[in-house]
């Protein structure tokens, strides 16, 4: 089955890099060795710039996982945990889940609040990190000013820089987003991403040690529409997710801040059942993403929520909620940058995936 569909697909791709200028030949030794046997790769490489139909057939992303079948291994031992009867390499949403399990993150139970004061970690973290912490309980988010110095700030930029100019990463389809940076250099991996007084906290947070699963820098703002990151990197059970976004340089209303709804993450998460998202059983909703941005405005609308911005320094941390409604300001001078980078983490022993594509979640630990 998997070949059928590689069969069905390649004359498309291959179609689709001949008129970009890229050699079909060369495409197709992509996927194929001389012996006939599928090498490990990931579709992601040709799909980073690639907005055309074939991203909404699911059978795409089931040769992708199948291709890519050893960061999947992991699921195994977590269907079977939470009771999934399913094979690992086919589509996942949350659908598939009949009851939603109680191992709730403990910030997100009813007692967090006196639960944080009384763990004996607490006491380690300053008194303006203690505040933090309290503040992520009730309003879903922290902010850690001045976490990373100027020049630590300074060097991750000339990485992304030096990155860009040797065509080691490239800006994807959105023309704003760099994909997975830490990947092509050791110093945005061990400063940053798994930065061990960050990775401290964090744990802290979920209650559980988390995993580093990827990395977007951004150039300039994102001026993307509320939502919550639950719904592009959902966790079962739910709430098993948390982001980190760092201020690269100072942010303004100029270059587009960053704006936040406090106290959304305490909102039921929203799925693909929760708006009409076209989704089928071999197709993804066209415009499935849109809809969803156009139920969290009416989620917004419905529950009175107070819109705030955050105007952030350089080296400035601001970690958000798995369900945290969030979002890019429109960009006032046009052409001005404002650098970031945001990380996301997964916590152990749970099941992640992509609730509006239904595709799990590539894990490297």
């Amino acid at each position: 089955m998997i070949f059928l569909g590689l069969n069905l697909v390649m004359p498309q791709i291959t179609t689709y890099f001949a008129k970009t200028g890229f050699d079909e030949t060369l495409v197709s030794a992509h996927f194929f060795n001389q012996s006939g046997g599928c090498f490990m790769i990931s579709l992601g490489k040709i799909f980073g710039k690639y907005t055309g139909i074939l991203r909404e057939f699911k059978a795409v992303y089931v040769i992708n996982n199948w291709l890519n079948r050893q960061q999947l291994h992991h699921n195994s031992r977590l269907y079977k945990k939470y009771g999934l009867r399913r094979n690992i390499l086919l589509p996942l949403g949350s659908h598939f889940f009949q009851h939603q399990a109680k191992d709730l993150p403990w910030l997100d139970q009813a007692n967090a609040l006196e639960h944080v004061q009384q763990r004996p970690e607490y006491q380690n973290f300053s008194p303006a990190i203690q505040q933090e912490l309290k503040r992520f309980v009730e309003d879903g988010y922290m902010i850690l000013e001045g976490f990373f110095d100027e020049n630590s700030v300074d060097q991750h930029n000339a990485e992304i820089d030096r990155l860009l100019k040797e065509k080691k990463v490239a800006f994807n389809y959105t023309g704003r987003k760099i994909m997975e940076a830490y990947k092509q250099s050791d110093y945005l991996n061990q400063h940053f991403f798994r930065n061990q007084e960050l990775l401290k906290l964090l744990n802290f947070i979920i209650g559980k040690k988390v995993i580093p699963f990827h990395t977007i820098n951004f150039y300039q703002g994102s001026e993307q529409r509320g939502h919550s990151d639950f719904i592009h990197m959902t966790t079962y059970p739910q709430g098993h997710l948390i982001a980190a976004w760092t201020a690269l340089e100072d942010v303004s209303p100029e270059n587009g801040t960053l704006f936040f709804y406090p106290g959304s993450h305490r909102l039921p998460y929203i799925t693909t059942r929760d708006y009409p998202s076209g989704n089928t059983r071999w197709r993804i909703g066209s415009e499935s993403n849109k809809r969803y941005e156009d139920k969290i405005e009416e989620v917004i609308r419905e529950n009175g929520l107070e819109k705030k911005v955050f105007q952030g320094k350089k080296g400035d941390v601001f970690i958000w909620h798995a369900n945290l409604i969030h979002g890019g300001s429109p960009i006032l001078k046009p052409g001005s940058s404002r650098k970031s980078m945001v990380a996301h983490y997964f916590t152990e022993g749970v099941i992640c995936y992509h609730e509006i594509s239904q595709r799990p979640a590539f894990i490297n630990k």
